[in-house]
């Protein structure tokens, strides 16, 4: 019989993040943050991205059968950018679930951070993008998004996933700065039960305060986290 989702977090589903594995992108050292450059093939893994998609798979597979989950209750949500396909595809390898399955969603929601003038420059433009973004998530890097876009993008994504599954085990595969954001709306719900409809307190999370801490869930390339 498979856990139910939290009680006091009020979520139909289980969560788990996966951050892609170690990307082109990554090994270059640049920002590739657009659905036009993010979806080419030649910005999909690195041969050490497949390899650490391929472990994140495995240890999924592990903490399903350690909270005895049965692979059909398996959702794998992600990104349509080369990178995350490619990771979320050798995951479902590793657990046997068939890519071209309903198990296995596309969502638009869930793609990059898009970081404006910046796309295409080297990596090291980040960190003036975080400082910006510990002062005020509502600012958006010249031309892209800010925290706060993305967390309103993610809300809907939210909300169709918890909506359209219940007592599933949900891995969402997405990139660095769109699973932080999406991490603090999902640690805030966590920690903050309510008797409203999960909408208005989505809504509720997306609030300067929260959103501003986003860098306290950084993740590692191909790192897998149980959320919920």
């Amino acid at each position: 019989m498979e856990d139910a989702p939290t009680n006091f977090s009020l979520l139909r589903n289980n969560y788990w993040v996966l951050r892609h594995g170690r990307s082109i992108p990554n090994e270059r050292g640049l920002i590739v943050s657009s659905l036009e450059n993010g979806t080419r093939e030649e910005f999909g893994l690195a041969a050490m991205g497949i390899e650490q998609a391929r472990l994140a798979g495995e240890l999924f597979k592990k903490e399903l059968e350690e909270k005895n989950f049965s692979i059909d209750k398996v959702r794998i949500c992600y990104s349509p950018f080369a990178r995350t396909i490619e990771t979320a595809r050798e995951v479902a390898r590793v657990l046997g679930i068939s890519f071209d399955s309903s198990s296995c969603i596309e969502m638009i929601e869930l793609r990059e951070r898009y970081f404006g003038t910046l796309e295409l420059l080297s990596h090291d433009k980040y960190t003036e993008v975080w400082a910006l973004d510990e002062k005020d998530p509502s600012i958006p890097p010249e031309g892209g998004e800010s925290v706060a876009d993305v967390a309103s993008r993610l809300a809907v994504a939210l909300l169709n996933i918890e909506t359209a599954f219940q007592g599933c085990a949900v891995v969402i595969v997405s990139h660095g700065d769109t699973l932080q954001i999406l991490q603090t709306l999902l640690q805030t719900l966590k920690e903050t039960p309510s008797n409203e409809n999960m909408e208005l307190r989505i809504k509720n999370c997306i609030v300067n305060s929260v959103l501003s801490q986003h860098r306290n869930f950084a993740l590692s390339t191909g790192e897998l986290r149980r959320i919920i």
